[in-house]
Formats: structure tokens, sequence, C-alpha cells
């Protein structure tokens, strides 16, 4: 654990690129213990002034699509093209064992290999929707570390969508050759998220039906309002298997930074995005020091039966608790 190292320490060999120390500092921040939270928000703030030159893509789709096969074929063509790339992979927990199977290093094989990409998977967790709580902090870590292009996969379309949405400069949708009645299940609120479309596994038997559905996805993008006025929402299709179609995607997203980097619109975002996260932190930590309330937790049990039993208002069983947390009914 990284109690043994200093944090300057820590922070200059992270600055240096030394993927040992990056992976302790990620495992640092992620880790729940009060005093290495303290030593967290120490190396963040060392950190802070050396972030945010990344590219942050946020890549998400049903599961299935081929995303472990489409981030592997994009993170080595975008090295390729002399960047450097880490990949923050969210794992489902298992909710029954608390386990969580941690294997895109193995999903990944040929770009885990590559000097010039990190990828960390990280257990999901109790967070909502999947997105580990400390993706946005880990993010900063690897782009101070010099990783260029942050990619911050999630685990399947749902709710994490929102949260990957907030923390990102360009969300990725990655859909599969389908139309019709599947395309009506793509969730409308996920497809008004994304920066970008992409139909996956243009290949083979699929190629014909991959175009098509491509030309339906961007059928339906027509009748949304775009986020953005200066950014029309495009759909592109590739075969992440065979390679194809991803320098088209790595230039329109190239095209995306020059557009809204130019007129302020990625600024703002992510300005918006740092005032998103600060009130996040502000709910999250309020809930917990509410829940490890003394007063709080010998009553907690009690009105949560009364409140099933209908004998207890759920209004009035929190005005009770609230008032016990700020110690007006103690």
């Amino acid at each position: 654990m990284p109690d043994a190292l200093p944090i300057a320490d820590l922070a200059d060999r992270v600055r240096a690129g030394d993927r040992r120390a990056l992976a302790q500092a990620i495992t640092l921040v992620e880790s729940t213990r009060a005093d290495h939270r303290d030593q967290a928000e120490a190396l963040l703030a060392t950190l802070l002034p050396f972030s945010g030159q990344g590219v942050r893509v946020g890549i998400t789709g049903v599961p299935g699509v081929g995303k472990s096969t489409f981030i592997e074929a994009f993170g080595l063509h975008v090295i390729a093209c002399g960047h450097k790339v880490a990949v923050l992979a969210i794992d489902p927990t298992s909710q029954r064992t608390g386990g969580s199977i941690l294997g895109d290093k193995t999903r990944m094989e040929l770009l885990s290999r590559e000097t010039r990409a990190f990828i960390r998977p990280s257990p999901a967790g109790s967070t909502l929707g999947g997105v580990a709580r400390r993706t946005r902090e880990a993010m900063l870590l690897v782009e101070a570390a010099g990783f260029d292009v942050v990619i911050v996969e999630t685990v399947g379309v749902g709710q994490s969508e929102t949260a990957v949405a907030d923390m990102v400069d360009l969300f990725l949708l990655l859909l599969p050759p389908a139309g019709g009645d599947e395309l009506q299940g793509i969730k409308k609120g996920i497809v008004e998220l994304a920066d970008m479309i992409v139909v996956n596994k243009a290949d083979g038997d699929l190629t014909n039906a991959a175009r098509h559905a491509e030309a339906e996805y961007r059928h339906a993008l027509a009748l949304l309002r775009p986020a953005n006025r200066n950014w029309p929402v495009p759909v592109l299709s590739c075969s992440a298997l065979n390679k194809v179609g991803i320098d088209g995607i790595w230039d329109r997203i190239n095209e995306y930074r020059r557009l809204l980097g130019h007129d302020g619109s990625i600024d703002r975002r992510r300005a918006d995005q740092a005032r998103a996260w600060m009130w996040n932190e502000i709910r999250e930590n309020l809930i917990a020091a509410f829940q490890g309330d003394h007063a709080v937790r010998t009553e907690l049990s009690a009105l949560e039966q009364a409140t099933a039993a209908g004998t207890v208002t759920p209004g009035a069983a929190a005005r009770r608790l609230l008032g016990l947390f700020r110690g007006a009914d103690r």
C-alpha cells in the first residue's frame, strides 16, 4: 500500500511516468480508509496542475457490441499516431459476493503489451450504474503521468452513461448492426447523451446490416436537437475486429476537439463537470456522515420498520432522522 512512500516522492514518480507508481497512486485514491483519503487529497493537489491536457473519451454500448475489441483497435491506432493511451475500465462487481472479474488486460491482450498504454480495471462496487466513484481522480492521475488520450469504458448501457458523460470531453455510443425494433430498444436518453455514434461489426455477413443500421441511426438523430449547434452528432461504422474505419473515428474526434475547443465549448463543459463533481462529493460525504451518526443509527432501524408498516410517513421519519443528525432532537 502507498503508506511507505512520501506523497511528494509518489507524485514525482507519477510525473516521471513510473507505471508502478501510477498504479499505486490510483490504489491510494480508490481506498476508503480515512488516512488514505487525506493522502490522496494531498497527492491530487500536487498533481492537479499537470493534468487536464488529455483527450477524454467515454465509451459505452450494449453487451456483446464489442467494446473491448473496439477499444483495443482504437487504442492501438492512437498509439501508432504518437499518443499515449490510458484505459480506465469499470468492472462489474458481483452483488452477491462483492467480487469483480477485473479481466480487462486479458480482454485487451495486444493493447496491454504496449509500453505506451496503461489499462486500469476498477471494480464498480456499489456506485450507481457501474462507474467507480474515483474514476475522475484516476483520470487526473493518468494525465499527470503523461497519457494524453484517456478512455473511460462503462459496464454497459444503463444509468452509468450520465455519470460518464459528465466526466469526458466526448461520449461515444457503440451500437450493433441492427435496426427496426432493436433500434427502438436503445434508450432515447442515452442517444441524446452521445457526441458520436459508431456501428461496430461492419464485416462479413453483417456488412450490409451495419450500413443499413448506420442510415437508420442517422435518420433517428435527425429528429433530435443536437446538444451543440456546432456539432451535428456523426454516425459512423467500423469493423473493430478487422481494424477498418478506426482511423476515420479518430479523425472525427480530432475534428470535434478542434471545433469545440476553438469556441470554448470543451472548457465550459469541463468547468460544469468540475462543479457537478464537487456537489456529488458533497452529497456522498453528507450521506456517509449521516449514516455514520450515532444518534441516527440508534433510531434508523425502528423508523425504517415503522415507515414500512405504514405507522409513520416517510416524510416524518426523514425529518426526525435529519433532526437527530443536526442535533436539534438530541
